[in-house]
């Protein structure tokens, strides 16, 4: 999370709004206050400006006394991954593939992912291989330069999250409605959307906006993600519910029964 506190050590951090305080096992702790007095026991802490009073569990302040909050762990710092460099766009702009993959055209003129980085796509749009060999179609395998030969990798079609008709996010991810009421992208599978239509809580977390984290039941936190604006689907031609060609294509029935694409 851009916006949480960063703990003295460097490698752990705290929810905007919160107070880094140290444990008793040595490890940072969260106080869920700003600016707030870590107590003597490493345990608990008190609002700024109060002084703890471990004996009767209370914060002194000449205003009267308050009870006492209780820290919760820290989390290590993660730097923020924007959503583009956990995908690759393909060159259509509507499909994407997991990072360290590469896009290559399958014969339906849809774009497949092959499970190597830069990789090199084979002719037949069902195949590709490591990056410096070759496609040798007739043998099914790569072949270097330096006499290897390896199968070649088949490719899985790249998938894309449909929100809508018209719109779209990478595999992965979770379509959530943004505060302009159009679709945003949370970087997650199966996530909560957060009601700030900004954030976004992994699976069995709940969003907790006043500490700007995810909370799960156990009482674990994690920083909450960010979601980015939903791609353009380009106005694919829908074959049926499940199956869609892209821009300027036709679908054709195959001899399978099942959707081709005419280019």
């Amino acid at each position: 999370a851009p916006s949480a506190v960063p703990c003295p050590d460097g490698q752990s951090e705290c929810p905007d709004d919160a107070t880094c305080c140290l444990t008793a096992s040595g490890t940072w702790g969260c106080c869920p206050m700003p600016q707030a007095s870590c107590c003597a026991d490493k345990v608990h802490c008190c609002p700024h400006a109060t002084v703890c009073d471990l004996a009767r569990g209370r914060c002194l302040s000449s205003a009267g006394d308050v009870p006492m909050g209780t820290a919760f762990p820290a989390w290590k710092r993660q730097p923020p991954v924007p959503v583009a460099l956990r995908q690759v766009l393909c060159p259509d702009g509507r499909s994407a593939c997991p990072d360290g993959a590469t896009c290559c055209q399958l014969p339906s003129a849809q774009y497949g992912c092959c499970p190597l980085q830069n990789a090199v796509c084979c002719s037949d749009g069902q195949h590709c291989c490591p990056q410096g060999t070759a496609c040798d179609l007739e043998r099914s395998t790569c072949t270097s330069s330096g006499g290897w030969a390896r199968p070649l990798a088949p490719l899985p079609k790249a998938r894309d999250v449909k929100c809508d008709d018209e719109t779209s996010c990478p595999d992965g991810n979770t379509c959530c409605r943004l505060s302009s009421g159009a679709w945003g992208c949370c970087p997650l599978e199966e996530a909560v959307c957060c009601p700030d239509h900004v954030h976004c809580c992994p699976q069995g977390y709940t969003c907790d906006p006043t500490a700007g984290s995810c909370l799960q039941d156990g009482g674990a936190r994690r920083p909450w993600l960010r979601k980015t604006p939903a791609l353009a689907r380009g106005g694919d031609v829908q074959c049926d519910e499940e199956t869609s060609c892209p821009d300027g294509n036709t679908c054709c029935r195959l001899s399978s029964g099942g959707w081709g694409c005419c280019p």
